[in-house]
């Protein structure tokens, strides 16, 4: 694994960063493979990202989205991921719609939509199960509690190493999620994470010895790339 830590002095140069980074990203993907394959977080950091991405003029028809996770919520509600990328980013370019892979929440039950996007995300990779496949990019935030995608601390969630996706759980609030070692099959992780109340999860995520399911973000230790891309609040005591 390689492992970068940048702290940026703010938000804008933040999202400017992250900019920089998933376009290089995007480019030698393309380049190689003919293709992009990003996951997209939620919550509210990534916002002026998916603006910032808007206003670029990309091969759109090369370039597939799909989300790290989502909440068990209808497309158009409120606290839908899917919603959110959508009003910053994916309705304001040409996209083809085929393109869009977004997480489907309107199934019976979650595990049924968890196992229906695992489906999804093993016929579009080609994926016989043995190995899991590669995105190029997996987009992540951080919580204060340390967790990130819907992965949190002491839930069932971290426990699953045998599937791409499953059911995380937020306050009784189901969500699907990535399973953490789907995420660390990735090309490239980046970790977008601002403010001051982030500083004691860092401390211990960054730590020699912490423990993994108390502070999740732990356990993303991806067989390509990561990056931590830290505002200075986020960051101030990882500055050298």
């Amino acid at each position: 694994m390689n492992k970068t830590v940048e702290v940026l002095p703010d938000q804008p140069a933040l999202v400017a960063r992250a900019l920089e980074l998933i376009l290089s990203k995007l480019e030698t993907a393309i380049e190689q493979r003919g293709r992009f394959t990003i996951a997209l977080s939620g919550g509210s950091t990534p916002k002026p990202l998916y603006e910032a991405i808007a206003n670029q003029k990309l091969p759109w028809d090369k370039i597939h989205i799909f989300w790290g996770d989502e909440r068990y919520v209808p497309a158009d509600h409120p606290d839908s991921n899917e919603l959110m990328a959508r009003r910053a980013w994916l309705d304001r370019v040409d996209i083809p719609a085929a393109n869009i892979h977004p997480v489907p929440t309107l199934e019976a039950n979650p595990e049924l939509a968890a196992a229906k996007y695992e489906e999804q995300l093993k016929e579009f990779f080609n994926s016989s199960g043995v190995e899991f496949p590669s995105l190029d990019v997996v987009l992540l935030g951080m919580g204060d509690d340390a967790h990130t995608a819907s992965l949190f601390p002491h839930t069932e969630a971290l426990k699953v190493s045998d599937r791409l996706v499953t059911v995380g759980n937020k306050d009784a609030n189901p969500r699907i999620t990535f399973t953490y070692p789907f995420i660390n099959s990735a090309r490239s992780v980046i970790f977008v994470v601002a403010g001051a109340n982030k500083r004691p999860a860092l401390a211990q995520v960054f730590a020699p010895v912490a423990d993994d399911f108390t502070y999740p973000s732990r356990l993303i230790q991806p067989q390509g790339e990561l990056w931590w891309l830290l505002d200075a609040a986020a960051g101030l005591e990882l500055q050298h």
